[in-house]
C-alpha cells in the first residue's frame, strides 16, 4: 500500500476513533449501563467505607442480592452494620472476589448469596459478552485485568467500551427529551445501607427456572482462597444459597443440593434443607427469579438472620444474638 492510499485511510480513522471515544464515554462515564454500574459500585464502597463499627455484616455478589434483601431492616434487627454490597452477577466470582476482599477489615463477616449462573461459571470472569462483563467493568474502574482476565480476552473486549448499540442510545434519547436526563436499569438511587429504592416489576409471563448443573471446580477452589484471604485479614466467609423460583423436579434440586454438598466442604453454607431455596410462588419475584418484591425481601431477610445467629455469636462472641428476636 501507497502513502496516497494510507493518506486517504486516515479520514476514515479518524472518523472511527471520533466515533468509539463518544461511545465510550457513553458507555462508561454516563447514559449507558456500565456507567451506572460503575457509579453504583463507587456509591456502595463510599458507604461502606464509612461504616466504622468493629463488626460489619457484608452481604454481596449480584443483583440477586441488591434486589433481594434489606439491609437497614436487618441491622435494626441484629444490632449490628449491615451493608447491600450485591453488584452484578455478569461481573464474575473472579471480580467479586477482590472487591470485596479490598473493603474486608478485621472482625467483618462477609456473607456471598452468587447467582447459579456465577456459581456455575467455568472461569469466574462471569459473562463477559456484554459491557456488564469482567473486563468492561475493570476498565470502568481504572483497574483493567480485574480479576485475573486473560490478556488475550482482555484486548478483544476493551473494544466493547466503545461500541454502543441503537436501542441503548435510542433510549438514552427518548430519555432525555421525557425525562431530562439518561437512565439505566441501575441509575436509581440507594440507600446509605446499599439497598435499592425502586422496585422493579416484570412484565412478561413467568416460567420456572430450571437448573442442570451443579457449583463448578473454578467457582469452589474460588470460594475456598476467598475464605482463606478473608481469614487473614481477620475477616470471616459464609456463604448462603439464594432464593428462586425454580423447579422442583428432580434434576433442579439435585443440581442444587449437589452445589450445596460441595460448598459446605470449604465454607459454612447457609439454606432451607427442606426446600433448597426453590420458591413456587412467582407472585413473591419482582422482574427476574432472583429479585424480589419488598415485602419478600423482609421474609428474605429474616431467614438470613435466623440462619446467621449461631455464627454471628461465635464470631462477634455476643451470644444474646442466638435469641435476640
Amino acid at each position: 500500500m501507497n502513502k496516497t492510499n494510507i493518506s486517504k485511510l486516515f479520514p476514515w480513522l479518524i472518523s472511527a476513533g471520533v466515533a468509539w471515544t463518544i461511545g465510550c464515554i457513553y458507555n462508561v462515564y454516563y447514559g449507558g449501563e456500565l456507567s451506572w454500574l460503575r457509579r453504583m459500585y463507587e456509591q456502595k464502597a463510599a458507604y461502606a467505607a464509612q461504616i466504622e463499627a468493629p463488626n460489619r455484616l457484608i452481604i454481596t455478589a449480584g443483583s440477586g442480592v441488591h434486589y433481594s434483601v434489606n439491609a437497614e431492616w436487618m441491622e435494626k434487627k441484629l444490632g449490628i452494620p449491615v451493608f447491600n454490597y450485591g453488584l452484578q452477577g455478569d461481573m464474575g466470582l473472579n471480580v467479586i472476589k477482590p472487591l470485596i476482599l479490598e473493603q474486608a477489615r478485621k472482625g467483618d463477616i462477609i456473607v456471598l448469596i452468587p447467582e447459579y449462573l456465577m456459581l456455575m461459571d467455568k472461569d469466574g470472569l462471569g459473562d463477559g459478552d456484554g459491557l456488564y462483563g469482567s473486563a468492561p467493568f475493570g476498565w470502568a474502574v481504572g483497574q483493567p485485568g480485574l480479576g485475573g482476565i486473560p490478556p488475550k480476552k482482555l484486548i478483544e473486549d476493551t473494544w466493547l467500551l466503545g461500541v454502543t448499540t441503537l436501542r441503548a442510545a435510542t433510549k438514552s434519547t427518548i430519555d432525555v427529551i421525557e425525562k431530562g436526563r439518561m437512565t439505566g436499569y441501575l441509575s436509581d438511587p440507594i440507600t446509605e445501607h446499599g439497598d435499592p429504592t425502586k422496585v422493579k416489576e416484570r412484565t412478561g409471563k413467568w416460567w420456572e427456572l430450571k437448573l442442570n448443573n451443579s457449583v463448578s471446580p473454578h467457582s469452589i477452589k474460588v470460594i475456598e482462597q476467598f475464605r482463606k484471604d478473608l481469614e487473614a485479614k481477620g475477616a470471616h466467609l459464609i456463604v448462603a444459597l439464594p432464593w428462586i423460583y425454580g423447579s422442583t423436579d428432580q434434576t433442579t434440586k439435585d443440581s442444587i443440593q449437589k452445589s450445596a454438598d460441595k460448598l459446605s466442604q470449604v465454607v459454612p453454607t447457609l439454606y432451607n434443607h427442606q426446600t433448597l431455596n426453590i420458591q413456587t410462588d412467582s407472585s413473591i419475584f419482582a422482574d427476574t427469579h432472583y429479585h424480589l418484591l419488598p415485602p419478600a425481601r423482609i421474609v428474605r431477610s429474616q431467614e438470613l438472620i435466623d440462619q446467621l445467629k449461631p455464627y454471628l455469636a461465635e464470631y462477634i462472641k455476643q451470644p444474646e444474638l442466638q435469641t435476640k428476636k
